[in-house]
């Protein structure tokens, strides 16, 4: 692909996959090998983006980045130009992203990231990869009828807020369909449904008649568009008289459940924001923490009373496969997803082959993915050498942070400021709390991944004693009356298993197109 650049095209963390186009990553989501796609070069920033970006609105700075990684051969720049307009003009502020000062004292400071359609941080990217299933299809399809037309059949699956923001963004799609698996009461597992997720896509039945997508964060275009909100929040805060680019150092601090949005970070740094340590904060289900203390890639189940807490009305489930359940549902994961895209740039980084070709490199890289990933699946997890965990630890670090610490700096912080956090974002406060305490001077930038209201239950936990709140001052009109909506629901017994899901898939979609 000639118009191409490096970072414009892409290839799967286990080698199945190379050259391929945004398009062909975007609606596929999964390789076909299990991998995960990513580009074959991370670009650099524009030499001067610091003053040339610096007062560019969202939208404008969301086109610059997404056009180092999507060919205008693809999207030219101005239909990419629409589908980011189109993307954020559902969210509340005009900022999409605004920051705001926790602390000026200890440099704390919050990323407002849920002020899209569904008060999360997801609609950041779902709203963005809705429009860019819309676009594709739309093309695909000109001047075709009935059967010649493309279909994309979606599914994901979610304990947490993932799925109504996958809705949201999908909802009217041209030639989209949506299923969103969800634990049902106490019995099914959000591991067991991300299980049955990957199953479908490497089903060679459902893939004879269905083009499968996906929209968990797998799908390279979710870490694209959180990429966004790093770059946009570093340039806020050169626009503050207090910040001193040359000087002054900045922490991203990051509620962290399947690794993406922390990973866009990733991404973020590499391609040229300065930022110190970004820090993986994870709640009591804490197998990333347990990585950067050890080295040690390990699935840590626990069952009967050791599993249970958290709300079920706030999304806890109860997972027989081993994850604890916390007040922050969201964050509630035996393994992340998103880790091993991490992985692959740390095989690549650390091999001792300096003078091996790029493509033999990337071989490598590859079968080390694979190898872990072989491990993690027969043996519960893996190790990695000291070499690889030192580069882990030379762009990450980790706080673990318990549900009584979450209900504490809830509490705590609206007490001193006045200003209610939901569960996941209090984790990312309780980080960025030790972090300024070890790291004085540093600028410390929690991401606040939700509303409070989403997670009423918890919220109303921690400040059940505080008089001066009232609960209904901080719930969006948005809420008032949606429990009394319909519902669009469909149930699949456990027992049922792939069949079962496959069948109603593959008959609602027929119905749909019908």
């Amino acid at each position: 692909m000639s118009s191409h650049t490096a970072s414009q095209r892409y290839f799967s963390t286990r080698g199945g996959s190379n050259g391929l186009s945004f398009e062909d990553v975007i609606l596929k989501g999964l390789a076909p090998d299990g991998g995960l796609y990513i580009p074959e070069e991370i670009p650099l920033l524009p030499p001067n983006w610091q003053d040339d970006w610096r007062d560019l609105p969202f939208e404008e700075l969301a086109f610059q980045i997404f056009s180092l990684f999507i060919s205008p051969a693809e999207i030219s720049p101005s239909a990419l130009k629409d589908i980011i307009h189109k993307s954020y003009s559902t969210f509340r502020v005009p900022d999409v992203a605004p920051m705001v000062t926790l602390d000026g004292d200890k440099r704390i400071l919050l990323l407002e990231l849920f002020h899209g359609p569904t008060f999360a941080f997801k609609d950041v990217a779902l709203q963005f990869l809705g429009n860019l299933f819309e676009y594709f299809l739309v093309r695909k399809n000109e001047g075709k009828d009935g059967d010649d037309r493309s279909h994309l059949t979606v599914i994901g699956a979610t304990s947490g807020d993932t799925g109504s923001a996958a809705i949201y963004g999908l909802r009217a799609k041209k030639d989209v369909s949506v299923f969103i698996m969800y634990p049902t009461g106490k019995v099914s597992a959000i591991q067991e449904t991300q299980d049955f997720v990957k199953a479908l896509f490497a089903d060679p039945v459902i893939n004879k008649t269905q083009s499968l997508g996906a929209v968990n964060s797998i799908n390279w275009a979710r870490i694209l568009a959180q990429i966004v909100y790093y770059v946009s929040s570093y340039l806020s805060l050169s626009r503050s008289n207090s910040f001193n680019a040359s000087n002054d150092q900045v922490r991203f601090i990051v509620p962290t459940g399947n690794f993406g949005d922390v990973l866009a970070g990733f991404f973020a740094k590499k391609l040229g924001v300065p930022s110190g340590s970004l820090v993986v904060a994870t709640n009591e289900n804490d197998i990333l923490y347990r990585f950067w203390q050890t080295g040690a890639y390990e699935k840590n189940p626990v069952h009967g009373s050791a599993a249970e807490g958290g709300f079920v009305e706030d999304g806890a489930k109860a997972h027989p496969s081993g994850v604890k359940e916390t007040l922050s549902p969201a964050m509630d994961i035996l393994v992340s997803s998103n880790f091993e895209r991490l992985l692959w740039y740390l095989a690549y980084d650390t091999q001792s082959l300096s003078t091996a070709k790029v493509q033999e490199k990337r071989e490598v890289a590859c079968s080390r993915v694979k190898e872990w990933q072989i491990e993690l699946k027969s043996k519960g997890g893996f190790s990695v050498e000291k070499s690889v965990l030192d580069a882990a630890k030379a762009d990450f670090s980790s706080e673990r942070v318990s549900d009584a610490e979450t209900l504490s700096t809830i509490r705590d912080i609206y007490r001193e400021k006045g200003y209610v956090l939901d569960p996941h974002s209090a984790i990312g406060v309780t980080a960025a709390l030790r972090s300024a305490a070890a790291a004085p001077g540093v600028y410390n930038v929690a991401l606040a991944t939700a509303h409070p209201a989403k997670f009423s239950n918890a919220v109303e936990l921690a400040l059940k004693d505080e008089k001066a709140f009232h609960f209904r001052e901080i719930l969006p009109e948005q809420f008032v009356g949606m429990e009394e909506l319909p519902k669009r629901v469909r149930y699949v017994k456990k027992s049922e298993g792939l069949d079962g899901l496959r069948n109603l898939i593959v008959d609602d979609v027929a119905k749909e197109m019908s």
